[in-house]
C-alpha cells in the first residue's frame, strides 16, 4: 500500500473556466512548468486542450510537452546559445527574451522565430531594463525573421493585495508598452485581484490546480489533486506515553492512534506541526509527533477507522492544500511540486 495522488479532470476544467470568466476574452497561457505544478503532464489534458498556449520553464520540459500536443509553447527561460535557439525553433516554441545577451542570439537566427520580450518593472529577477527594452525594439523590428509576439512582465507582490509595488509595476509597464504589441502581466494572483492587468494574454498557474495564490483558500476554485495514504496500523496510546522521533508529543489522556503510510520521503512536509489536520472517514483528525520519512501518526480518537482506510492529506473540499501549507510554514506551490516518485498518480473524473 502506498500514497496516491488523484487528479480531478472536472476540477481542471472548472478552474480554467474561472480564468476565462475573469479575464474578459484575454488569451490564456497556462503554466505547465514543473511537471504541471507536480500534477504530471499525463493527467492534465483539460488544460492542454483548453488553453491558447502552454508555458514551461526550460527546453527539456518543452520537449516532453511537445510529444503530447501541438499547442503553442512559451519557453520562459529563453535560450542561451545558437544550439538552444535551433532546438526551441524545432519545438515550435515562442521564446522569452529577458537578458541583453539573448537579443544577439535571437537576432542572428536563420529561421523565423516568435519572441516575448520580458521587461523588469520592479521585481529585479529576470527582465530587460528600461533602456535595454527601448534599444532592442527597433533592432528586432528590422529583422524580418523575428516576430515580437508579446511584451510581458512579472509582479513581485501580486499575492499581497494592495501592496504599493503592484500599482508601481503596472504603471511602469503601461508607460513602457503600447497597444501596438500584445501585452501580458497577470499571473494567478493578479487575475483574481486586479482585473485591469488582464491585457491580451494572462498567465495563470497555481489557480488552475485549485489552490489560491493567497494565504487562504478561494472557494471559486476546486482542488485538483487529492493526496491520500492508507492506515497501516492502529493502536492505543496510554496517557503519559509519547510517539515518534524525539518523543516530542506526549499523550495527556488515552487515545487511539493511527499510523499512516506517508512521510517526507513522499513529499509530505516534515515541518508539519502537531495538530495539522488529516481527513479520515470524513472527520478532521490531528497529526501527532514528528513526521518520519515513511510514516505519520494521527490521533483518531474522534472517528472510527480500520487498517486499510485512506487518510486524505490534502485536496478534499474539507482540507485544502493551503491549510497544510500554513501549518507547515510553507506555500502550496512547494507542497504540490514536491511529491516524490514513490507517490502513484491516477486520473479521476
Amino acid at each position: 500500500m502506498r500514497a496516491k495522488a488523484s487528479i480531478s479532470q472536472s476540477a481542471l476544467t472548472h478552474n480554467l473556466s474561472v480564468v476565462k470568466q475573469l479575464t474578459s476574452g484575454a488569451k490564456v497561457v497556462s503554466m505547465i512548468k514543473a511537471n504541471a505544478y507536480g500534477h504530471h503532464l499525463d493527467y492534465i489534458h483539460p488544460l492542454i486542450d483548453g488553453s491558447d498556449m502552454l508555458a514551461v520553464s526550460e527546453l527539456l520540459e518543452a520537449e516532453k510537452l511537445r510529444a503530447i500536443t501541438k499547442r503553442p509553447i512559451l519557453l520562459l527561460s529563453g535560450v542561451y546559445s545558437e544550439a538552444e535557439l535551433q532546438q526551441a525553433i524545432e519545438l515550435n516554441c515562442h521564446i522569452v527574451v529577458h537578458h541583453a545577451s539573448q537579443i544577439t542570439i535571437i537576432n542572428n537566427t536563420h529561421k523565423s522565430v516568435s519572441i516575448w520580450l520580458k521587461i523588469d518593472t520592479g521585481m529585479h529577477r529576470l527582465g530587460l531594463s528600461t533602456n535595454e527594452y527601448k534599444e532592442c525594439l527597433p533592432l528586432l523590428k528590422d529583422n524580418p525573421l523575428v516576430k515580437v509576439a508579446c511584451v510581458m512582465s512579472h509582479f513581485a507582490c501580486a499575492d499581497e493585495i494592495g501592496h504599493p509595488m503592484n500599482k508601481a509595476q503596472l504603471n511602469n509597464f503601461k508607460e513602457l508598452t503600447t497597444k501596438t504589441n500584445n501585452r501580458s502581466m497577470a499571473n494567478s494572483a493578479a487575475i483574481l485581484s486586479q482585473a485591469e492587468t488582464a491585457f491580451d494574454f494572462v498567465r495563470p498557474g497555481i489557480m488552475l490546480y485549485g489552490a489560491s495564490p493567497f494565504n487562504t483558500p478561494n472557494n471559486q476554485l476546486k482542488p485538483v489533486m487529492t493526496l491520500s495514504a492508507p492506515i497501516l496500523s492502529i493502536k492505543t496510546l496510554q496517557a503519559g506515553e509519547s510517539v515518534g522521533y524525539g518523543a516530542t508529543w506526549i499523550a495527556d489522556k488515552d487515545i487511539t492512534l493511527a499510523v499512516v503510510g506517508i512521510g517526507y520521503g513522499d513529499g509530505y512536509p516534515r515541518h508539519a506541526k502537531n495538530g495539522t489536520p488529516i481527513l479520515i472517514n470524513g472527520i478532521l483528525c490531528p497529526l501527532i509527533g514528528r513526521v518520519s520519512m515513511d510514516l505519520i501518526c494521527v490521533d483518531i480518537s474522534s472517528t472510527k477507522a480500520s487498517i486499510g482506510d485512506n487518510a486524505v492529506l490534502w485536496g478534499d473540499e474539507q482540507l485544502r492544500v493551503e491549510v497544510i501549507a500554513n501549518n507547515s510554514d510553507t506555500i502550496s506551490y512547494e507542497l504540490l511540486t514536491g511529491l516524490s516518485n514513490r507517490v502513484s498518480f491516477t486520473s479521476v473524473p
